[in-house]
């Protein structure tokens, strides 16, 4: 089962052909700036599409603390994501109440866990936007 690093590794090497399907779902890998490191990082995430959007979750399992991919995108919204071999740039925003009151039950139902994830933390689990600003070569 591919999983963290080595499913980014696949993923990327096969134009999506490995890890893009993944345990019944789909997966893109979003890469962020470290907002300490300044270096690329890249996970691979559970989205679904909203329009021209890409959406996805950041659970982290339902541990009280967000995910370094989303801490990493507060202080620089600008990453890019790879979705099969389709590369863009995005800018990310956290979904508003009722976006994520819309957009919430659409990933819960393509990921059950993360309802409960939700019961597991006091944290509001939020749902991420990744809105394209452009596709790249």
């Amino acid at each position: 089962m591919l999983y963290g690093k080595e499913h980014v590794e696949r993923y990327v090497a096969t134009d999506g052909e490995e890890g893009h399907d993944w345990q019944g779902t789909t997966t893109l890998i979003l890469t962020t700036v470290g907002r300490r490191s300044g270096q690329r990082r890249s996970t691979p995430l559970i989205y679904r599409t909203d329009g021209d959007a890409f959406v996805v979750v950041a659970s982290k399992g339902g541990d009280p603390d967000h995910p370094l991919w989303y801490k990493n995108l507060l202080a620089n919204p600008e990453a890019e994501i790879q979705v099969k071999a389709d590369r863009y740039r995005v800018r990310a925003r956290t979904a508003d109440e009722d976006e994520k009151a819309r957009l919430w039950p659409r990933m819960a139902a393509t990921w059950p866990q993360y309802d409960e994830y939700q019961t597991k933390t006091e944290r509001s689990i939020p749902v991420v936007v990744l809105d394209p600003v452009e596709k790249l070569a």
